[in-house]
């Protein structure tokens, strides 16, 4: 694997840029996030100075409700559209603020602060997706300061916070099972050892289920580890390191309107095979120096393995390809009927390092943070077509054989610098990132060609909060919104350039944060992303692997609301009862400017002023709860999505394919009791979509169902 570096990167260095900047007399103040931690926003009560909207999802948020996948862990966060595919949560669907979900490639998505996605520059989607139990907390950041980890940074980012090792032996088993097949068992455990200077942590897990339709069986395991050491007061080192096996029989299509109505849990693709493997190493090391100076370095790699055996690639293609001589029609599906596989291989590696510095001069605090970056991908890709529907190799037919065989690299060399003045009342907070990416693609296939690609961009931003009063604090910020072009979208098959520009937008909000009271806080937000050109799929219905095509000027306004209130002792009772909200209101997510259709045979057709895709105008999710005596705990949570088009003419009836139309909108109510039996012990129930409501999820690729009703029991042993 290639490792290209383009500019001088050392941590001397960047201890060096941080200090260059800031006054030799200021004077630094005690940080207040552990050494090895690299954080989007910290604590929940951090949130209270942060300069944009941001959300915190705590492990007891994520235990109250039993989460049971990703999808809904994120929708109890305001903005945030998580849109379900298998009904596991194994490939996410993430749009923030009216961005297209479609494999969350509009948004970061962290583990630790490291990247998560396999190719975070090259390739954005996330075909993967670790158990959302591997993780203690969940930071969601909206605002400006998404400036500081990149390179996507028009929607968000996510960053998943794994446990640090215990202070002392425990840990927790939690079992559960439920119908659908499913089973769900994971062990948590850690210790310290010898002096205490070294702990470690664990997590061990495996699911499986028969998925949310027909003929999808799933099964997951993943395995995590962390080393926490101590080196001196000063200096401590992180390791990390997980393994990710997925074997099921997820289908890449979906259904069409004929096949929907007679059954939507239907999958006749009974033969596709999806086998996923994940291996990742990282190891973080922090140092507090003097004057104040707090450096963070990061080693990150990760190798991924993907094999997608299917017949079909959206409803429109029935079974595997129009010139497969040997199917003619469904009627041969699991005989005659041949199959593609998508095999795809992974690497990324990187080296990053952060640092800080606290400062005081007069009247004036604040802190200097900057970073530097070097991060690098290969991809292997590779499509087999086979004769038969259970074909695990290339076939001889027509149109069989090898009929992709590619590599794509990427080097990616990025720097940040942020700044927080802080003076009475006021936080000012600007900053700047610039990227540098090269692009490489090479076709091996006879007659292929070789080509390359180059650019860099700067992205500045600047937040702002006002504490008008002690439980009142405005906020604003603008910042530059980014996303690379995938690899695909730069350099065609032949090695020729394409040069799709970049995602680019400008990205402004306005807040007001509220604690009144220690057990009740609110925010407010209005945004706007004002984009000089949008990317979106030229072919509507094409799913993720569609060719991509500049949409130009488009238009998202709205508003997020966000309440969280404890009431201990409600009523002058025994019971402490709590509520949670998280509502968006999405305005406007409009095309504007010259904009024709991207659809076949509408090309002429002006859509400027129409809806965007995947964009609901409402998302709400609101739960209630209580805790009692005798350790009885119950939550009701409800969860609303409104209606949605899934192209660019804002097409009403669904089509034949079921791959364009509007979908309507849905809510669900998933419910969750549990009893303490025992200090270390309690045993619960949940249910997800309690009244098993009949919904569509997704057309990308014609009609996906939502999952249906999913009841669960176990319990859940500390000790």
């Amino acid at each position: 694997m290639p490792i290209l570096v383009r500019v001088p990167y050392c941590a001397a260095g960047l201890i060096s840029l941080i200090s260059l900047v800031l006054p030799k007399n200021l004077l630094a103040q005690q940080p207040e996030i552990a050494l090895t931690e690299v954080v989007v926003i910290g604590s929940r009560d951090r949130l209270l100075a942060t300069p944009g909207a941001g959300s915190v999802l705590e492990s007891r948020d994520l235990e109250r409700s039993r989460v049971f996948t990703i999808n809904e862990a994120l929708r109890k966060v305001p903005g945030v559209f998580a849109r379900d595919e298998e009904g596991f949560g194994l490939r996410p669907n993430i749009g923030i603020r009216g961005l297209n979900p479609t494999r969350s490639s509009k948004v970061l998505l962290l583990e630790d602060g490291l990247p998560l996605a396999f190719a975070p520059y090259g390739d954005n989607a996330s075909y993967y997706h670790p158990p959302v139990e591997r993780f203690e907390r969940i930071e969601v950041l909206k605002g400006s300061g998404q400036i500081a980890f990149g390179p996507q940074t028009i929607g968000g980012v996510i960053n998943y916070i794994t446990p640090a090792a215990p202070q002392q032996f425990g840990g927790a088993l939690v079992a559960r099972g439920g119908n659908r097949g499913f089973r769900d068992y994971q062990l948590r455990i850690g210790d310290r050892l010898g002096s205490g200077d070294t702990g470690w942590s664990a997590s061990l897990i495996h699911k499986e289920s028969d998925g949310a339709r027909e003929n999808m069986a799933l099964s997951v395991d993943d395995v995590a580890l962390r080393l926490d050491h101590a080196l001196t007061d000063r200096r401590a080192l992180a390791l990390r390191a997980s393994l990710y096996r997925e074997d099921s029989q997820v289908p890449y299509s979906g259904l069409t309107l004929a096949e929907y109505q007679a059954n939507p849990q239907r999958n006749d693709f009974r033969n596709d095979r999806f086998e996923l493997h994940r291996w990742a190493l990282s190891a973080t090391l922090g140092e507090q120096f003097d004057a104040g100076l707090q450096l963070r370095t990061s080693v990150y790699y990760t190798y991924l393995d993907r094999d997608w055996w299917r017949q079909s690639s959206n409803s429109g293609q029935r079974p595997a390809d129009a010139s497969d001589p040997a199917c003619r029609g469904m009627q041969n599906l699991e005989t005659s009927c041949g199959n593609e596989g998508r095999l795809r291989q992974y690497y990324t590696a990187g080296i990053e390092s952060r640092g800080t510095r606290a400062f005081a001069f007069g009247a004036l605090q604040g802190e200097m943070s900057g970073g530097l970056r070097h991060h690098v991908e290969k991809q292997d890709r590779v499509q087999a077509n086979g004769d038969t529907p259970t074909a695990r190799t290339p076939g001889t037919g027509i149109n069989a054989g090898i009929r992709e065989d590619n590599t794509r690299d990427v080097a990616a060399s990025s720097a940040f610098l942020q700044a927080e003045f802080v003076a009475g009342a006021w936080r000012v907070t600007p900053g700047i990132r610039y990227e540098y990416v090269e692009y490489e693609r090479r076709n091996r296939l006879p007659g292929g060609g070789t080509g390359a690609s180059r650019f860099d961009e700067l992205i500045p931003g600047i937040g702002i909060t006002w504490e008008w009063r002690p439980e009142v604090t405005v906020f604003a910020g603008v910042h530059r919104g980014f996303s690379p072009p995938r690899v695909e979208d730069v350099i065609g098959p032949a090695g020729g350039s394409v040069e799709l520009d970049p995602e680019r937008s400008w990205n402004r909000e306005l807040g007001l944060r509220l604690r009144p009271r220690t057990n009740l806080t609110l925010e407010m937000t209005a945004f706007d992303l004002d984009f000089s050109n949008q990317v979106v799929p030229a072919s509507v219905a094409g799913g993720s692997g569609a060719t991509l095509a500049s949409a130009g000027r488009t238009s998202h306004r709205g508003l997020e609301f966000a309440a969280a209130l404890d009431l201990p002792q409600f009523m002058s009772s025994e019971v402490d009862a709590y509520l949670r909200t998280a509502l968006t209101w999405l305005a406007e997510a409009q095309y504007l400017g010259q904009r024709f259709s991207s659809i076949p045979g509408s090309t002429t057709v002006a859509v400027q002023g129409n809806r965007l895709p995947y964009a609901p105008e409402q998302l709400a999710t609101i739960a209630v709860g209580i805790e009692a005596p005798l350790g009885l705990a119950a939550e009701i949570e409800a969860v609303y999505a409104g209606a949605s088009f899934t192209d660019d003419l804002n097409s009403v009836p669904v089509s034949a394919n079921g791959q364009r139309g509007r979908i309507g909108g849905y809510a669900i109510v998933n419910a969750t009791v549990s009893r303490r039996i025992a200090e270390s012990l309690t045993v619960f129930a949940s249910a997800k979509n309690l009244a098993d409501r009949r919904y569509v999820a997704d057309m990308s690729r014609g009609l996906t169902p939502g999952p249906p009703r999913q009841l669960q029991l176990g319990f859940d042993y500390r000790f």
